[in-house]
């Protein structure tokens, strides 16, 4: 194993359920803010990563069950963000919340670092995906939903937007973006934007595979991708 900062597991796109009271969707200032501050060291985000690795594997590509997503390629903003938050006690996961603390990984740099490093690792081109390919009636019906509901904030191909803190979404599995779309809609995930959450508030649960489907769907840019989905990360050989 690497030397280096140890101890995080950055399952940052999961959440379960504590009681802890929710803080603003941007509050200002804090751990987010000054993490983005700081010029990030690729090499211990590489270290820091290599603990992360035995569950979001070491290509960042997570697993098509759903279980734990792919972070690589995601925005760093919107890690950070998910990283502060849970730190804070503004996101549920109790699974990680021991090994993201200050006292287990270091403080704003370790964020910096780390999220600096995920976001350049080349995505799965083989990511999980819902049941309907194209041309089906419920890929059309995803499609046409997306465009009505999440155009205006993830982008017409899922591709978010860094500077808002709004996540890429394309080349994520869909079981994970299932179960993380019930969860904003009933609460359950208490670091959602809120507009996000009136947006989707009466999505059926058939509109909600749909839409999860036509997601899973979108292409990613070939130059984001890995060159196969065979291919090793050479930091952890």
């Amino acid at each position: 194993m690497r030397k280096g900062i140890a101890g995080l597991s950055v399952l940052a796109l999961v959440g379960l359920s504590l009681s802890t009271p929710s803080m603003a969707w941007l509050e200002k200032g804090g751990e987010r803010e000054e993490a983005l501050k700081l010029k990030p060291n690729i090499e211990n985000g590489r270290d820091v990563f290599e603990v992360c690795s035995a569950c979001h594997l070491p290509e960042g590509w997570g697993t098509k069950d759903g279980t734990f997503p792919q972070l690589a390629g995601q925005h760093r903003t919107v890690l950070i963000k998910q990283l502060a938050d849970i730190r804070a006690g503004n996101r549920d996961n109790p699974t990680m919340y021991p090994f993201a603390q200050p006292s287990a990984i270091g403080g704003p740099q370790a964020l910096a670092d780390v999220t600096a490093y995920i976001e350049k690792l080349p995505m799965n081109p083989d990511n999980g995906k819902g049941p309907w390919p194209k041309g089906t009636p419920e890929y059309e019906e995803g499609k046409k939903l997306f465009e009505e509901n999440c155009v205006k904030c993830h982008g017409k191909h899922g591709e978010g937007s860094a500077e808002k803190y709004y996540p890429r979404i394309q080349g994520q599995h869909y079981k994970y973006m299932l179960r993380q779309f019930k969860w904003i809609q009933i609460g359950k995930r208490r670091n959602a934007n809120p507009d996000m959450v009136k947006q989707i508030k009466d999505f059926t649960p058939k509109q909600i595979q749909e839409v999860i489907n036509y997601v899973s769907r979108i292409p990613v840019p070939k130059e984001d991708l890995a060159p196969s989905k065979d291919w090793k990360n050479p930091d952890f050989d």
